[in-house]
């Protein structure tokens, strides 16, 4: 790197923050002498907090503005969560490293009520992904979804301002925050898919830039990638974004990729779910094939009619 500064480009919120300065941490574990300097841009995601993310553009609200000033050199790499990611990088970037995973699963926070089976009938449940809304409405079609924005922070406060019976959100983003103490339980995958992604990090850079990335490979936690990778390929095939409730989660255990995947109606009323096992080395075909099976087996009208309507 010759000791020039090396600048990593993050959003400004609590946990951005936290996740830009562990990767600092990171790097200079690796290569103590360097300078690596945080640099905070706002995107078009930290200024609109009143619309549903899905209303407004849904992935690459958050990664965009700091996707350009990585491309036109102002940074030298980016941090950020994997599941803001979109399923296309521009030309040029690539993920340059996946560390190792947090916790994927999504978190049920209650100040009543020990789980969502615990709730009663008609109860007011906080989100704003249309992921997590359709599983609960799939589980739970009495329950009353509302809209919830914000940071971690906010949308805890809100579990009380706006009262809400319950939130669900990520568990990552509480435990990196120490926050973890607020989580009634985790949703197992059975009745909460996660979010493509989740609880990933993404540092992202120029693929040209071998001196970065060769700094940034030894970050990288392979089962973690290979996880990610078959997650995104179904992502990718399936063209979705935050205006479709879709979730993929893969796992590599004893040399076997395991990926399930799904595609659900608006409210819950049709899931389309599948698992498919692989090595590890065929994660891309893997994800895409399991994208295929869901597409035959109707997902493609359901995708469809909700991004015709998004239009």
């Amino acid at each position: 790197m010759n000791n020039k500064i090396l600048r990593i480009g993050t959003r400004g919120s609590q946990l951005a923050l936290w996740q830009a300065h562990w990767v600092r941490k990171a790097v200079l574990d690796q290569q103590p002498d360097a300078v690596v300097a945080l640099e905070i841009l706002k995107t078009q995601g930290d200024k609109i907090l009143d619309v549903p993310l899905a209303q407004v553009g849904g992935k690459g609200l958050f990664v965009k503005e700091i996707e350009e000033a990585l491309l036109d050199g102002r940074i030298d790499l980016a941090v950020h969560s994997m599941k803001d990611m979109p399923a296309e990088l521009p030309v040029g970037l690539c993920v340059a490293a996946i560390p190792r995973r947090e916790n994927p699963l999504d978190a049920f926070v209650s100040n009543n009520y020990g789980s969502l089976d615990d709730l009663p009938q008609g109860a007011r449940v906080g989100t704003s992904s249309l992921r997590r809304g359709a599983q609960i409405l799939h589980h739970r079609p009495d329950l009353v979804i509302v809209p919830l924005r914000g940071n971690v922070d906010t949308r805890l406060k809100k579990l009380e301002t706006d009262d809400l019976d319950a939130i669900v959100l990520a568990s990552a983003g509480l435990t990196r925050l120490g926050l973890a103490n607020h989580i009634t339980t985790r949703l197992d995958t059975g009745t909460m898919l996660p979010a493509v992604g989740q609880g990933a990090l993404c540092i992202e850079a120029r693929d040209a830039d071998a001196p970065v990335m060769d700094l940034l490979s030894a970050l990288d936690h392979q089962a973690s990638h290979m996880a990610v990778v078959a997650e995104r390929a179904f992502l990718r095939r399936l063209e979705g974004g935050c205006q479709v409730p879709l979730a993929a989660y893969a796992t590599l255990d004893q040399g076997l990729l395991t990926i399930t995947g799904l595609v659900a109606e608006l409210d819950g009323s049709r899931v389309i779910k599948s698992s498919l096992q692989g090595p590890p080395e065929t994660a891309e075909p893997l994800g895409r094939q399991l994208a295929e099976q869901l597409l035959d087996r109707g997902a493609g009208d359901i995708l469809e009619r909700l991004q015709a309507h998004a239009r």
